[in-house]
């Protein structure tokens, strides 16, 4: 690159940091953590790397090959690290000598005649030669992985296994999937915590603390960095796969906020499907992904309007759609399809996107080709969406009568009792079979689902077409009629905002109500509120829940409908459910001792969870307690009428936990409460401000920190710490 007067012009030293970061962090970090088998301390030294770069870039100027650089720094910090962990390794071995020499002294014992070693000798047992000694022709490359720390980035031809251990890695089945989200975007992607969470639409604090619960939990599971083998290859796979579909679907059809593409998530899945399939040549699947998201990604111009506004696919402009990426999709499919293999599911959903991208119009498209490559998608992957996309094919291959049975047996999956999509494709179907006042409502459910404000826009002016379809159809122009002052939403509204009823009962009744509203629709008639339909609506949303909150809901229903004085009750199918589950048995010891040994847990909740533990008492009565009410010498505080006591292990932590307060509660949150949820003046601490430790929070904490212990992998609940004779 030159000036204008022909001068070679110097590379912005920041800038060239951030572009090979970019390019270069996963083959860095993957190379550290092959050497110190230590993901957590693979990034930190990364890090350490780029830190120097930013230093010495500006004065010395930018590198040549500035990748390399990088990584020669960065395998010299590992090395170095390597090297203080034997030395003090070393040092505990010489101190346990000295103090087995000391005691073998006081009692006056000779040394044992057959110990032949020297702790004191520093060199390799092996050949008498230091391995960190580099004045030593024999050591001249790396002592952990047999490479030069100097080499090229990608001359090393276990620079490609490393980075797909990498990738195994952080898509292990192990963390949840949010975790595997951004330990992937941050590992293999380059990309900042806050970058992640504006992607995600959370903070860059909440996303930090994802990546730092997923690299403690591969710690402490001790996940090897190594690439699986055998039958373990094909779970691992479809794991990874899994992580870089959810991506790619996040930013094609964003889930919340303003717009409905995030380009950045969608390239930087795009680009982790290619990788994918560089790195695992001879695995379909990640050919079939790669497929999959070109064709997808080749239609991201063409898939919203002026405004923002989606473009159904049969109504995009085709010409907009990218003909390269259409290219490299289908150069993706054959290479999958020539590996001769039955087709998976990512496979056959490129060959759907494939019988897309083919036709020349939306009139020229194989439904019925598409159709069945749903019904064999739904053999090999029987998810409710899978078969809600089957349905939408099969309306248009056999007509919309056929498509809307499909949907119907869906209703009832409490899967997607919160999918926008499912009243959505109803709302479609309904609306090409004429019924436009059923249509309406169900694009209004739709409306009411999403939390995405561009689709949500659109989904309403879809209801206000059909409104003014039907207004115009009954010989009635004009614009759409106001809500049924008996419909579902008003009186549901109406009720809630009764004086009778206090704060707690109005938000029971409001989750019971806003499940039938979403359910149903605002603009239900109240005389078609059926038992037939409260049933389905219960049965979807808390058929498998417990029998005092299915009771809940029941009592919430009936009341409702006794205050709208409806001749026919809809709770009437409804019969009440006696409690048959079993009693939670409280922790063993074994149990204790391997949650009292958990490292680096916050000191609060070592409190409370040995108070609650010794004390036997209820976790909200625990959580009530006041620092002014606790009597320390008694080992026991005052709460409401009653006492709680404790024994020598949460005395020991109580000062500690206390830091000197004299006033406030005891458990304290982490941080201040927002405006919308300030706390009463009991509830706060008078010199931080910070307020009382909610249950809900609490019993979140317990069931994270808890879950590598649990067999089942859910994490226990806090009233199993309670003792029962």
């Amino acid at each position: 690159m030159t000036t204008d007067d022909g001068v070679p012009s110097t590379p912005d030293p920041a800038r060239a940091v951030d572009a090979v970061w970019k390019l270069e962090s996963a083959r860095i970090i993957a190379g550290l953590a092959r050497m110190t088998r230590d993901i957590g301390l693979a990034e930190e030294l990364a890090q350490d790397a780029l830190v120097s770069a930013l230093e010495q870039w500006p004065r010395s100027g930018v590198p040549d090959n500035p990748g390399a650089w990088l990584t020669a720094v960065a395998k010299r910090r590992a090395v170095d690290h390597l090297r203080r962990e034997q030395r003090a390794a070393r040092g505990q071995e010489l101190l346990a000598h000295d103090q087995r020499e000391q005691l073998r002294t006081t009692q006056f014992e000779a040394p044992d005649p057959y110990d032949e070693t020297d702790p004191y000798d520093g060199t390799d047992p092996r050949d008498g030669t230091d391995p960190y000694d580099e004045t030593d022709p024999r050591n001249a490359s790396d002592p952990y992985d047999g490479t030069d720390p100097y080499d090229t980035p990608g001359t090393d031809p276990r620079d490609d296994d490393n980075v797909l251990r990498l990738m195994f890695l952080s898509c292990h089945p192990v963390l949840p999937t949010e975790e595997r989200i951004a330990l992937t975007l941050r590992l293999l992607g380059g990309l900042t915590a806050e970058e992640i969470g504006r992607a995600f639409l959370v903070t860059g604090t909440v996303t930090a603390r994802r990546i730092a619960d997923a690299k403690r939990t591969l710690a402490e599971r001790r996940v090897p960095f190594e690439l699986p083998q055998g039958d373990e290859l094909a779970a691992r796979l479809s794991s990874v796969l899994e992580v870089i579909y959810l991506v790619f679907n996040e930013g094609y059809s964003a889930t919340t906020g303003d717009d409905l593409l995030r380009p950045g998530l969608t390239l930087e899945a795009l680009r982790l499907a290619r990788l994918l399939a560089a790195l695992a040549p001879d695995e379909p699947e990640a050919h079939g992904l790669a497929a999959l998201l070109e064709i997808q990604e080749s239609r991201s111009a063409a898939r919203t309007g002026p405004t923002g506004e989606p473009v159904p696919l049969h109504e995009q402009e085709r010409g907009r759609w990218d003909p390269l990426l259409i290219r490299r999709g289908f150069a993706s499919m054959l290479r999958a399809r020539d590996l001769g293999r039955t087709p998976g599911p990512y496979v056959l959903q490129a060959a759907i996107a494939v019988t897309h991208a083919q036709a020349r119009t939306a009139g020229d498209t194989d439904w019925a080709g598409i159709a069945a490559l749903y019904e064999a998608l739904v053999r090999l992957l029987p998810t409710p969406v899978v078969r809600l996309n089957r349905a939408v094919a099969v309306g248009f291959a056999r007509g919309p009568e056929a498509g809307l049975a499909l949907v119907d047996e869906l209703d009832a999956d409490p899967r997607l009792k919160d999918y926008h999509l499912l009243p959505g494709v109803r709302g479609d179907l309904l609306s090409r079979l004429g019924r436009h006042t059923e249509a309406r409502r169900e694009f209004e459910r739709a409306a009411s689902l999403t939390r995405n404000t561009a689709e949500r826009a659109f989904l309403l002016r879809r209801a206000d077409a059909l409104a003014a379809a039907v207004s115009w159809t009954a010989a009635h122009p004009g614009p759409p009629a106001p809500p049924d002052p008996r419909s579902l939403g008003r009186a549901a509204e109406e009720f809630l905002a009764r004086d009778d009823l206090d704060p707690a009962t109005v938000r029971s009744y409001h989750q019971t109500l806003r499940r039938l509203r979403l359910a149903l629709g605002d603009r239900l008639p109240l005389t078609e509120l059926t038992a037939e339909r409260a049933e389905r609506v219960f049965t979807t949303a808390w058929g498998d829940a417990s029998p005092a909150t299915w009771n809940r809901h029941r009592s919430a229903l009936r009341s409702f409908a006794a205050w709208t004085g409806l001749d026919d009750d809809p709770a009437a199918g409804l019969t009440r459910r006696t409690s048959t589950a079993p009693r939670i048995p409280p922790l063993d010891p074994a149990g204790l001792d391997a949650l009292w040994s958990l490292p680096g847990v916050p000191p609060r909740e070592l409190v409370l969870w040995r108070m609650l533990h010794e004390s036997g008492a209820p976790v909200k009565r625990v959580l009530a307690l006041d620092v002014e009410r606790l009597d320390l010498a008694d080992r026991r505080a005052r709460s409401g009428d009653t006492w709680v006591s404790w024994r020598a292990g949460t005395a020991l932590l109580l000062p500690a936990h206390l830091k000197g307060r004299t006033r406030g509660p005891l458990f304290l949150t982490g941080r201040r409460p927002g405006p919308a949820r300030r706390a009463a003046g009991a509830d706060l601490d008078p010199v931080t401000g910070l307020a009382r430790l909610s249950y809900e929070r609490a019993e979140h904490l317990f069931k994270q920190t808890t879950r590598p212990l649990d067999p089942t992998g859910t994490g226990w609940t806090l009233s199993r710490l309670r003792a029962r004779d």
